[in-house]
């Protein structure tokens, strides 16, 4: 008999109907190298963060988006490329592993609003400072932390 991940499944199943997630083939390879390239990029956020603070909330935002990806890579699913693309990595992980995980996983929704901000940037916004990026290096260090927990436990989808 084959493991079925049950939490969520009603939200995964409704993205899936809705076409903003699709089941591909499972890789926990893949998934490994997303989480240590996540991993990578907590570093270099830290090391640019008094040069450059925008690049580096942008790259401590990719290591907490790969680390979502990793946990729906693993499973066999990916994000469409419909609009809100990043938003639904969020809505998919969180259907499955809140509780007890969600509170880790719920500041991805920050550091994709601010990085959303820092892309499309507007005259009046504040700037990224390099508080805002030790927030985000913490914060998505949190998260990839949590890709590395579930991955054993989460099986195909």
């Amino acid at each position: 008999m084959i493991a079925r991940w049950e939490q969520g499944r009603e939200t995964v199943d409704q993205l899936i109907e809705e076409e903003r997630l699709q089941k591909v083939s499972p890789s926990r390879e893949l998934a490994d190298l997303m989480v240590a390239r996540a991993r990578t990029h907590l570093g270099t956020a830290a090391a640019v963060a008094a040069a450059d603070p925008v690049a580096a909330f942008q790259t401590a935002y990719d290591a907490a988006r790969k680390a979502l990806m990793a946990i729906l890579t693993n499973q066999g699913l990916r994000p469409t490329s419909t609009p809100g693309s990043h938003a639904v990595l969020l809505e998919a992980c969180m259907a499955q592993l809140d509780p007890p995980l969600g509170g880790s996983l719920l500041h991805f929704d920050w550091l994709r609003r601010t990085r959303n901000g820092a892309e499309y940037p507007e005259l009046d916004a504040p700037e990224i400072s390099k508080e805002d990026v030790a927030d985000a290096v913490r914060l998505a260090t949190g998260i990839v932390d949590v890709a590395d927990q579930v991955l054993d436990a989460m099986p195909r989808y």
